[in-house]
């Protein structure tokens, strides 16, 4: 053995890179279906029914993304999905702050048995609900409104249970010494407890964003008149009943990426301590 060299180093090396390698390898495995569908949009056509299409296509089409545009309404398309999107989140991160807030700070006859009840509606999945939901929002007069849509999902019970997993951390003493100076409830809210749950905001803004974007069936069952379609209804659209263009569905679907990908970079600051915070490990 070399003099001066610690034992232990060579196995903490090697651990480090398999760790390293196996990072690497998930990234790949994560990314590659993104590859996929940039690399069938910008394809030539005939490529793509030819039988021979590789990993990198013959030559790149960058045409096919203007052809998309030109083709379909995508931007109406994606109008549509901004709208409820960006209401929906607003709406819902305030609901679920409230509720993860009087879960986490407040005592109240059956507050236990009323979080249980909401962590009970997780395991319940959505097409269990589907017709009721659709009766309801139709004997409201919500049918082909943006309303419809939003209202149905605007408290979402994963986002409550992370609110409150974070705001258990708060100190209660804060909350207690605001009260003892006179501040009112809402005003240690909004002045208190907001600033300090900016990590869990964001995780919520993220993936609140996330779902309603991504949300296929409720807007299939809610929008019935196709000039109020979502990206994802107007992608099932393009399903043709004998033939399909996918180089057209990989270049709609690419491009409504978009909005996501600037989400997550805009709040990733605060994404990593919110997942932390809430004690989802």
């Amino acid at each position: 053995m070399i003099a001066g060299t610690n034992p232990r180093a060579l196995p903490r090396r090697l651990e480090a890179t398999g760790i390293w390698l196996l990072l690497v390898a998930g990234a790949g495995v994560m990314a590659f279906p993104v590859y996929w569908m940039f690399a069938t949009a910008v394809r030539p056509k005939d490529e793509v029914f030819s039988g021979a299409a590789g990993l990198v296509p013959s030559r790149f089409v960058w045409s096919n993304f203007a052809e998309a545009i030109e083709r379909v309404p995508f931007l109406h398309w994606a109008m549509n999905s901004l709208v409820i999107t960006v209401i929906a989140v607003m709406i819902t991160v305030i609901i679920n702050l409230l509720c993860g807030y009087a879960f986490a700070k407040f005592r109240f006859v059956g507050r236990d048995i009323m979080f249980l009840a909401v962590l009970s509606a997780l395991m319940i999945p959505f097409q269990v609900i589907i017709v009721p939901l659709f009766l309801v929002v139709s004997e409201f007069g919500l049918l082909s409104d943006y309303w419809g849509v939003i209202l149905p999902r605007a408290a979402e019970a994963f986002g409550i249970f992370m609110v409150r997993q974070f705001m258990v951390s708060i100190p209660d003493e804060l909350i207690e010494a605001a009260r003892i100076d006179g501040a009112s409830e809402l005003t240690i809210f909004f002045k208190i407890v907001v600033p300090l749950s900016k990590p869990i905001i964001a995780v919520l803004v993220i993936f609140t964003f996330m779902w309603r974007w991504n949300d296929f069936a409720l807007p299939l069952i809610v929008l019935i008149k196709q000039d109020m379609y979502t990206v994802q209804l107007g992608l099932n659209l393009l399903r043709g009943q004998f033939n399909t263009e996918w180089t057209m569905i990989m270049a709609i679907a690419l491009l409504s990426l978009v909005p996501m990908l600037i989400i997550f970079m805009f709040f990733q600051r605060y994404f990593v301590q919110g997942i932390s915070g809430s004690g989802l490990k």
